[in-house]
C-alpha cells in the first residue's frame, strides 16, 4: 500500500506547497449550507452550480468509488500588486501568469502517473474549481487551513493566495487532522473594504461580487452594480487587506504564473483600443479567457464612463 506521507513528498516535489489527506465521507452540514445560498439566489446567474449541487454537496455522488481525498495548494503570489501596473485597470493577480486550471492539473496527473507507476489498478479523478467538488471544504478537512471571512481558505504560511485541487482516489490512506480553529478571530478588514458589500461574514452574494460581474455575469451589467471601481478581470480587494496575507504570504517560485508584460506596461489607451484579435493573443493560455473578448471590453468600457 502507498504511502500518505510519500503522496505528499511528491505532491512537494512536484512543485505543490500544501498537501494533505482527508477521508471521503458525507458532508451533510456543507450541504445545507449549500442549499440554503442558492435558495437565496446568491449564486446569481452561474446556473451550472444548481444543474450539479448534488455532485457538488456528495463526493460519492461524483465519484461513487472515494475512499480519500488528497489536497493540494499552489501559490500565486509573484510579489507585484495592483499599484505596480501603469494603467487604471485592474487584474485580478491570479489571471496575470498562464491557466491555473492548466498548471494544477499538470501536477496533478503527474501525481496521479507516478502512483499508478507502482498502483496500476489504482482509479482516481484529477479536479480544480471546475469539477463539482467544494475544494475549500476537502482543503479544511485535509488540514491545510481554515475558511475565512472572505470565504476564501486560509493558511497559516501562505495565507489566502493558493490555488486549491483535489486527487479523488479509491484507496484508503491516513488521514490528517481537520483545520478546525478560525483564526480570523474579531478581525472584518474583508468584509470592511468590500466596496459593494458583497460580503458578509463567511458567506458571499455573487450577485454584489465584482469577481462574478467582471468575469461570470454575461450582457450587460446591472443598474444597481455598474461601478467596477477600476476592475476589468475578477478583484483582490478581500484578499489585500487580510492579515494574514500581509504577513505570511510568499512570492511564488511558480514559472508558469509569471505574470505577462502587456499587463504591467500597458497603458489605459493601450486597453480601450484591445481588438478581438488581440485578446486572443494576449490571453492565449490565460483564465482571462474565461470573460470572453465581450465581457472585457464590456468592463474596460464601464470603467472609461465611470472616468466621464
Amino acid at each position: 500500500m502507498i504511502s500518505s506521507e510519500s503522496i505528499k513528498k511528491k505532491a512537494l516535489e512536484l512543485g505543490f506547497q500544501k498537501v494533505g489527506i482527508a477521508k471521503a465521507e458525507a458532508t451533510p452540514n456543507e450541504k445545507a449550507d449549500l442549499e440554503t445560498w442558492l435558495k437565496q439566489g446568491r449564486h446569481a446567474t452561474m446556473e451550472w452550480i444548481v444543474k450539479r449541487k448534488n455532485e457538488r454537496s456528495d463526493i460519492h455522488t461524483y465519484f461513487p468509488a472515494a475512499k480519500s481525498v488528497i489536497s493540494v495548494g499552489l501559490n500565486y503570489q509573484i510579489g507585484k500588486g495592483q499599484n505596480d501596473i501603469s494603467s487604471d485597470y485592474k487584474l485580478s493577480n491570479y489571471a496575470w501568469g498562464e491557466d491555473y486550471h492548466d498548471v494544477i492539473k499538470k501536477r496533478l496527473f503527474q501525481l496521479l502517473g507516478w502512483m499508478k507507476e507502482t498502483h496500476p489498478d489504482l482509479k482516481g479523478i484529477a479536479c480544480v474549481d471546475t469539477s463539482p467538488v467544494m475544494d475549500k471544504v476537502w482543503a479544511q478537512r485535509a488540514g491545510l487551513g481554515w475558511l475565512g471571512k472572505h470565504t476564501n481558505l486560509i493558511t497559516r504560511d501562505h495565507g489566502s493566495w493558493l490555488f486549491l485541487g483535489e486527487l479523488i482516489l479509491d484507496i484508503e490512506l491516513e488521514y490528517d487532522e481537520p483545520f478546525n480553529d478560525d483564526l480570523c478571530g474579531t478581525c472584518t478588514a474583508c468584509v470592511d473594504a468590500c466596496p459593494t458589500q458583497a460580503l458578509n461574514e463567511y458567506q458571499i452574494d455573487a450577485r454584489k461580487c465584482l469577481s462574478y460581474l467582471t468575469i461570470e455575469h454575461r450582457g450587460d451589467l446591472p443598474d444597481t452594480e455598474g461601478n467596477l471601481h477600476g476592475w476589468i478581470y475578477g478583484c483582490d480587494i478581500c484578499q489585500d487587506v487580510c492579515p494574514w496575507n500581509e504577513k505570511f504570504s510568499k512570492i511564488s517560485n511558480i514559472p508558469e504564473f509569471k505574470v505577462r508584460e502587456e499587463i504591467m506596461n500597458w497603458t489605459n489607451k493601450d486597453w480601450q483600443n484591445l481588438d478581438e484579435d488581440g485578446f486572443r493573443k494576449l490571453f492565449k493560455g490565460s483564465a482571462v479567457k474565461r470573460t470572453k473578448y465581450v465581457g472585457l471590453k464590456r468592463n474596460i468600457e464601464n470603467n472609461v464612463s465611470s472616468e466621464s
